[in-house]
């Protein structure tokens, strides 16, 4: 048995079923910690039982594991094996009451310290202060890991295509696991984040099985994943992971693209009728932007609709299908994705300055995906209802092809000299920062979509005037002091500082400095102020 094995084995009994265990950062870390880790277990779970006597154990796996692994010692030093398992629990198979786990640990423990010690060997400590510190001197930086597209791909190579090696559902007749080709899901669909009668939690389904293949590879000398704490939850070294750029397509049997459906498999398409056009949705090329199955498909890989539906229904937790596709705050909503792609800095210079509802409540914005056709009477046939969907998006993506407007028809320089006293009006290169937002949204298919309109990147400074090539100027709605009826208006000077500024902070623009004047403006001579 590998060395790295013992150590990701011991990380996953000691957080048992029992629940006696959990894989988190010391809640009160030290003041000047020694190194983060990402084998740490805190060891609190007799909290169970009552409020604790002691400060919690931190524990430090990979430490316990490497020591073992050198005196020749593997998993079986700790825990027992049942039924060809190793059990999850430490030293013992079955639950135990609050005094007889106070036994396990004080005995083992000590005990496993003091026999190294005395062989003149490092070890821990045998005090109780040793073990139980207000103040640990480590903190955690352990992260999670997913099985993303890369991890996938890279997994299905070495299991030779066979999805059995992982995939699996369970018969409750038979009580048994098995496979079902074609029905692969995300672990975390039947796992959760405790273990919950027959279903072990997530945390405890993934180490069971992962390494128990990782070990079997080892045992017949092929290359396999690490076994050890750090090596999958440390930062440092998820950083070192080999990563496939562009990986496979994962088949689930999905189409490239789709409408959207309004009603589930086992309701009337009449039951309430649609008011708005079918969405179509272009499924492969929104995998290729996605991490995982589960960023959209976030209770189990089956149509929206089989869930959220017009009317609603309990198994969509009574959330009706708009709110399930338009939820601003929900990350697995179409509205919400789009939004945190919003937040990146090409996107974020402009937007931060266009209220919301604007954004996502505007007529054109919504035929983007609503793209509406002249006969309303959608196939039932699936493959139809798929070639109409590859049409429209086809049409979408002729409209989402103009380009800005023409160079010359765009002002070179625009003079802002509105409050003109100490310094001289600001000569903005108007050109130069339409262009630079043609440049950055170019090669964007989100921004190709929304920005079909040759005005539309014009808004994200003139955030309040339609669509124009010739909007009107700031000084039409700012005037030089703020609205009195309207507070939220700024006076014109604040506008132009708070539109400047805001838009550079959030685009990572450090030039020019916001605290120098002069970069903007040319200080204006002493005889030509007023």
């Amino acid at each position: 048995m590998n060395r790295t094995f013992h150590a990701v084995l011991m990380g996953a009994a000691l957080v048992a079923a029992a629940g006696l265990f959990l894989l988190a950062a010391p809640a009160e870390p030290a003041q000047q910690p020694e190194q983060a880790r990402a084998d740490i277990i805190v060891i609190d779970g007799l909290k169970t039982f009552g409020p604790l006597e002691r400060p919690a154990v931190v524990f430090l796996h990979d430490k316990h594991t490497e020591a073992l692994a050198r005196q020749g010692k593997n998993c079986l030093a700790c825990h027992p094996q049942e039924n060809d398992r190793f059990s999850l629990k430490f030293q013992r198979t079955e639950d135990a009451a609050k005094q007889r786990v106070m036994e396990i640990y004080h005995q083992q423990c000590v005990n496993c310290h003091q026999e190294t010690r005395s062989q003149q060997k490092d070890s821990g400590p045998v005090t109780c202060g040793g073990c139980h510190s207000e103040e640990p001197s480590v903190q955690s930086d352990f992260q999670p890991i997913g099985m993303d597209r890369s991890l996938h791909a890279r997994h299905v190579k070495a299991a030779e295509n066979r999805c059995e090696r992982c995939h699996h559902k369970y018969n409750p007749q038979t009580q048994k696991l098995f496979y079902a080709k074609g029905q692969e899901e995300a672990c975390l669909y039947c796992h959760k984040d405790k273990t919950e009668d027959n279903r072990i939690s997530l945390r405890l389904a993934a180490h069971d099985q992962c390494i128990a293949c990782h070990r079997a590879r080892v045992a017949e000398k092929k290359p396999a994943g690490p076994s050890e704490c750090a090596g999958c939850h440390s930062p440092e070294r998820q950083a070192l992971h080999e990563r496939i750029e562009s990986p496979p397509r994962i088949e689930r049997n999905q189409p490239h693209v789709t409408l959207v459906r309004t009603h589930a498999q086992d309701e009337p398409q009449t039951a309430l009728p649609a008011s708005m056009a079918r969405a179509t949705f272009d499924h492969k090329s929104h995998e290729g932007v996605t991490g995982y199955c589960r960023t959209c498909h976030h209770a189990a890989i089956t149509p929206c609709a089989d869930c959220h539906t017009i009317q609603s229904r309990k198994e969509g937790a009574g959330v009706k299908l708009a709110q399930a596709m338009h939820q601003v705050d929900a990350p697995m909503s179409c509205v919400g994705c789009h939004q945190t792609e919003l937040q990146k800095p090409a996107c974020a210079g402009c937007h931060g300055s266009i209220p919301q509802q604007r954004v996502w409540a505007s007529e054109a914005s919504c035929k983007v995906c609503h793209v509406p056709m002249g006969d309303e009477n959608y196939p039932q046939d699936k493959a139809q209802a798929e070639e109409l969907a590859a049409q429209l998006l086809e049409s979408r993506r002729l409209q989402s092809a103009r380009p800005m407007f023409k160079e010359e028809d765009i002002p070179d320089q625009v003079s802002i000299g509105h409050l003109v006293d100490q310094f001289e009006a600001v000569q903005m290169p108007h050109r130069r920062i339409a262009l630079r937002l043609t440049q950055m949204t170019r090669d964007s298919r989100l921004a190709g979509a929304f920005h079909a309109q040759a005005a539309t990147l014009c808004q994200g400074c003139h955030h309040n005037s339609p669509p124009s090539p010739k909007p009107p100027r700031c000084g039409s709605c700012h005037g030089r002091t703020s609205d009195a009826l309207n507070p939220t208006r700024p006076g014109l000077m604040a506008a132009f500082h708070e539109q400047c500024f805001d838009c550079h902070d959030r685009m990572g623009i450090l030039k020019p400095d916001n605290r120098d004047c002069t970069a903007c403006h040319a200080r204006r001579s002493p005889e030509n102020r007023s």
